[in-house]
């Protein structure tokens, strides 16, 4: 997990599914956090050292995970975040596996709200995604995955998809319409 900090006292949290640190998705998320107000969280799917959920049913009954490792950390971040961005490479037209394995995690705000009958998170978020991918597939799948994801965060104020699908043939920092939209993700996560 990495952070940045400013001024102001919003708070993002960037899930990071891909496992290039270089890559077409850290050049977008770099080109986020270069610019965006108040402090942030970045994990990084593949070096975060987060267990997939092994369904033990424990949260059916208890809030949090029974599984004890850095997903505790993401747990709090999200009940005191104001944005939350999925970012993530597109594999065989959906998120990386990586990604879903950190993200199986959020299972215990289903079960909150399900069995448990309680609102796991107060404070409603809003959220971002960001896709990229070389391939002739569909990002349709990934983005409804991800769009899944971020309501269970309580987000439900949801920017329009920023997506550089032909990184095979320019990386994702060259592509005009994905800078734009990093920029326009700005001005929504600032907006009041």
């Amino acid at each position: 997990m990495s952070g940045g900090s400013g001024t102001a006292a919003m708070k993002t949290l960037i899930l990071n599914g891909s496992p290039r640190p270089n890559g077409d998705t850290a050049s977008l998320i770099k080109k986020l956090t270069e610019r965006l107000p108040g402090e942030y969280k970045v994990v990084d799917a593949y070096r975060c050292g987060i267990s997939p959920c092994v369904d033990c049913r424990y949260c059916w009954e208890n809030s949090g995970c029974a599984i004890d490792d850095g997903m505790r950390e993401v747990y709090d971040y999200i009940q005191v975040c104001d944005n939350i961005v999925i970012a993530s490479p597109v594999y065989f037209s959906e998120l990386t596996g990586k990604l879903l394995d950190v993200a199986s995690r959020l299972q215990t705000y289903f079960c909150a709200s399900f069995f448990r009958k309680e609102e796991p998170i107060a404070k409603p978020k809003r959220g971002a995604i960001v896709l990229v991918g070389g391939g002739d597939g569909s990002v349709d799948k990934a983005c409804g995955t991800a769009r899944t994801l971020l309501r269970q965060m309580n987000c439900y104020d949801i920017h329009e998809l920023v997506c550089s699908h032909n990184t095979n043939k320019i990386p994702a920092i060259e592509d005009e319409n994905a800078l734009a939209g990093i920029d326009s993700i700005l001005k929504f996560f600032c907006k009041q």
